[in-house]
């Protein structure tokens, strides 16, 4: 069973963008796309009306996602900009949005380069994080009361630079056309990422299910070649004309947008033309501004420019604002494997001539020279544009982003539009409640009904007289009193720190001392049993040798530690012999500094002349022990790092150490100044719009009459409508239904809505036998092998999955004799009844395809109808010939092909050309 919920982008709304999807497949939770709004919409610099309850647009998209994340499997991004991929770092980071994720490899580079731009122009103007704590403290707080607590007005999703990374690095880069087998959870899954233009890098998805059959995922499509990249797989051209790429015809369920299901373009050669005569106009006197995207619609419009330039040998500089444009560049020029249309073809030189292929130059460099744009100059903010070139000199600026929300592009805006005779030039539709859109709605309203963008036409430039007020944030220096206030609570701050740092070291200190002492105290006590049993032995060693005493008492007895022997028997202890003892301790182990007296008395080093070893003295030493560990005498790791260290450093040449010192002295000069104590402010600036205004649709998407056409010969059994506005969706589903051959299960879920395709369907895994898998004849379909097989299904000790095996192995049980399961015997002269096998034909016959392969056969073949294929001398012009050897192949609505004509020899190979075109299946 499929399940379908739109998390933003549905359809039959107006809010259209950005876009994400939940798909489930069975088990499988699939999150296609994962976009960001626009942070900074119009509406929030008005009042909320009464009775409006504060919440923002996208507070219903953010809470949805925030509670499935972590339920996530797969995810699956189809283009590379914000709509698509901008809240993918905050999910990641935030929402433990940490399933596996794939994506191609440009796909992954520019959302990375775009959400970094992004986040960036956002954390330069306005404190994000305030509102985002606000509304992690009010989630928390619902979780302990359990109640529904909103989040907080003004809460904005937008993560740092470092999450922004960390989250793209997680994804896995596919290539077009390789499918990858997943595993875990969505084992069973194929995916298989496609080329879907408008973007370097966008991707159609198919999703194959065991259970769900084919899923397409085709959203923002382009069928038409552009300059840096080349149309949609989806169509491809053949003998009998363009036709749907084999491996996405006739998916199970497609789910494709329809925005510009209404829209009427016009052509790319007039566009063009209308838009390079705006520039060169304009430059004569005054300037352009354009407001684009950071990385993926840029890389067009930077070819386009940088080719008029050269062929018209303008000298006024493109200037683009971006912080990110030249590592976008850089990334562009390293994935030329990946790039198409023009550039691949041709390339501009210095000398303004086209370089075709096979031309004298050197063709290592080929494909780079239209990548280097020599016209373009980058700048990270008006204020760096406004030092080198001044506001009367004409000039074309790129300016990010393309809402004229935020950022460089709006800041600009303010004081550009103020000049009269300028001329703002929008490229593209930005989202609802932009600046930008509020401008384009109005250009569109003043145009005739034939000049209308979405009508065919192109429109005129139209000149601004009004007043508009917008809002500017900024990061400001502090100054005054508040600087004052701010260095005060940073040396606090700072004393504080301090006070603490120090009273850490002293706890440190004191723990090890602590811990210094009581090793002391344990060698220390291990040396003084050492110490005592040498002095035993001595002892030992010195009664055994001595000479034998006579007693007072008669008997015969020893000198000892401690005691003697009495006459009795009984040894006693005396005050003499303990002063005895302690003489002989001091004299054999005596701790004085001076060797006096009778120390080399001796003439032997090692012996004495009675045997006894010498002793010398010495100065009380105790030897610490050494750390040690489980796993033996704990190593200093530090100090073999320093000996390689020392090591490696011996054996460099004096190049590589030349070379390091040069990139230490880089990142030295890279190394920003410390950033002066700065806060946030707003503040409302009236614009008096004097410019002129003109939009030019550079967007490179499929228009109604496109998608009309595509979806029908994509012929889906099932599909799903979504990111369009209501009136776009009743459109497409109207030309859908006016199709004969067309599906009638058409969704159109809004926004939150569920729609469920399908039954639930329960897999069971089974191993087939060696004999079975011997007997099985396969047929290639696709990329698999189909086969028909008739078994029972068998259970062994030995495994724990059942195996299905010949039905013939297993024994059927035999009814019991007079039983009524008892078969009748056949009479006299009557045969058996035998069941014939059947086959099945599995795969979708394309006409035309019949026709290329019969025409190299020799066999004349001709459309003589919607669906009907004359083959054989009907369909031949030559005169005198029969139409006795004719047949005629119809293929009904519901995939039926049904063959008419006389048996002949033309109808046999006909035939057998069909069933080479499906994989036949025998029972």
């Amino acid at each position: 069973m499929i399940t379908f919920t739109p998390l933003a982008g549905g359809a039959q709304s107006s809010q259209t963008t950005p876009l994400c999807y939940l798909l489930q497949v069975d088990d499988v939770r699939i999150l296609l796309d994962c976009g960001s709004p626009d942070w900074n919409p119009e509406s929030q610099t008005t009042k909320p009306e009464d009775g409006d309850d504060g919440e923002e647009p996208w507070d219903q998209y953010t809470r949805s996602l925030e509670s499935i994340a972590y339920t996530v499997d797969l995810v699956l991004l189809s283009h590379g900009d914000l709509g698509h991929a901008g809240l993918i770092p905050y999910a990641y980071s935030r929402w433990n949005l940490r399933a596996p994720s794939y994506c191609t490899l440009p796909v992954q580079a520019m959302a990375r380069i775009a959400v970094v731009d992004h986040v960036e122009a956002l954390r330069s103007e306005e404190d994000v994080d305030a509102g985002a704590a606000q509304s992690e403290v009010y989630a928390d707080t619902s979780e302990h009361s359990g109640e529904a607590v909103k989040r907080s007005k003004g809460g904005k999703c937008i993560a740092t630079v470092k999450q922004v990374h960390d989250a793209f690095d997680s994804f896995t880069a596919l290539r077009y056309s390789q499918p990858t087998h997943l595993q875990g959870k969505c084992q069973g899954l194929t995916i298989t990422p496609y080329s879907a233009g408008h973007t370097l890098g966008g991707t159609i998805w198919k999703i194959r299910s065991p259970s769900s059959g084919t899923i397409l995922y085709a959203v923002d499509l382009n069928h038409t070649r552009e300059r840096h990249i080349d149309g949609t797989v989806i169509l491809r051209p053949s003998s009998g004309g363009v036709g749907v790429f084999e491996p996405l015809a006739r998916p199970d369920l497609l789910i494709t947008d329809a925005e510009r299901a209404l829209v009427i373009s016009s052509r790319r050669k007039d566009r063009d033309s209308f838009f390079l005569d705006v520039i060169t106009s304009t430059l004569r006197t005054n300037s352009l501004l354009i407001p684009c995207d950071a990385s993926t619609r840029l890389l067009e419009l930077l070819v386009l420019l940088d080719q008029h330039w050269s062929y018209s040998k303008l000298k006024s500089p493109i200037c683009l604002i971006s912080n990110t444009g030249e590592e976008m560049l850089t990334f562009v020029r390293s994935m030329m494997e990946w790039l198409g249309g023009t550039i691949s073809k041709e390339d501009v030189g210095d000398d303004g001539r086209k370089r075709k292929r096979g031309a004298a130059e050197d063709d290592r460099n080929f494909g780079a020279f239209s990548l280097r744009f020599p016209h373009l100059e980058f700048y990270s903010s008006p204020a760096a544009l406004t030092a080198t070139y001044p506001s009367s000199k004409p000039k074309l600026i790129l300016a990010v982003p393309a809402s004229l929300s935020h950022g460089s592009s709006r800041a600009l805006f303010a004081d550009f539009a103020s000049v009269r005779d300028n001329v703002v030039l929008l490229t593209s539709l930005s989202e609802e409640g932009t600046l930008s859109r509020s401008l384009l709605d109005k250009w569109n309203q003043r145009q005739a009904d034939d000049g209308r963008w979405d009508q065919g036409g192109l429109g005129s430039v139209m000149e601004l007289d009004e007043t508009i007020n917008i809002m500017l944030n900024s990061k400001v220096p502090l100054q005054g009193t508040e600087l004052d206030a701010y260095l005060q609570r940073e040396r606090a701050a700072k004393e504080r720190e301090a006070a603490h740092q120090a009273a850490m070291a002293r706890t440190q200190m004191m723990l090890e001392a602590d811990e210094d002492d009581s090793e002391s105290e344990d060698s220390d006590s291990q040396s003084d049993d050492d110490l005592q049993e040498g002095m035993d032995a001595e002892m030992d060693m010195t009664a055994a040798i001595s000479p034998t005493v006579l007693e007072p008492g008669g008997g015969v007895g020893s000198r000892r530690r401690g005691g003697r022997q009495g006459t009795g028997g009984v040894g006693e202890r005396g005050d003499w012999a303990f002063d005895q003892d302690e003489a002989l301790t001091k004299q054999l182990l005596s701790y004085d500094i001076y060797l006096k007296g009778n120390v080399s008395r001796t003439t032997s080093f090692f012996k004495t002349a009675a045997g006894q070893t010498q002793r010398f003295r010495m100065f009380p030493y105790v030897e610490r022990k050494r750390r040690v560990d489980s796993y033996g005498e704990t190593i200093d790791v530090g100090m073999w790092l320093r000996k390689g260290k020392a090591l490696e450093e011996d054996a460099e040449t004096e190049e590589v150490r030349e070379a390091k010192r040069s990139k230490l002295a880089e990142d030295e000069a890279k190394k920003t100044a410390v950033e002066p104590p700065t806060k946030f402010v707003s503040h409302n600036v009236e614009v008096r719009l004097a410019c002129k205004l003109c939009f030019v649709d550079m967007e490179g998407l499929n228009d109604g009459r496109a998608l009309k056409t595509i979806v029908p010969q994509v012929n889906p059994r099932k599909m799903i409508i979504v990111h369009a506005s209501r009136e776009a969706t009743e459109s497409l589903t109207e030309s859908c239904a006016a199709i004969r051959a067309m599906t009638r299960d058409i969704y159109a879920p809004a926004l939150g809505d569920t729609c469920q395709i399908g039954q639930h369907t329960n897999s069971f895994s089974i191993s087939l036998s060696d004999e079975l898998l011997a007997s099985i004849k396969m047929s290639s379909f696709e990329d698999n092998e189909v086969g028909f097989v008739v078994g029972r299904i068998a259970s062994h000790a030995t495994s724990s999955i059942p195996i299905l095996e010949p039905a013939a192995a297993v024994a059927p049980v035999a009814p019991l004799d007079g039983g009524d399961d008892a078969k009748p015997i056949a009479g006299m002269g009557l045969r058996p009844i035998a069941t014939l096998p059947r086959s099945t034909m599995i795969g979708d016959l394309k006409l035309t395809a019949l026709k290329s392969r019969l025409a190299k056969l020799g066999i004349a073949a001709e459309f003589a109808g919607e669906g009907v294929l004359v083959c054989g001398a009907a369909a031949s012009k030559a005169a005198g010939e029969t139409t006795s050897e004719s047949v005629a192949v119809r293929k009904t609505g519901r995939g039926k092909v049904v063959m008419e004509g006389t048996v002949s020899d033309v109808y046999y190979i006909v035939r057998k050309e069909i069933y080479n075109l499906h994989a036949l299946v025998a029972a």
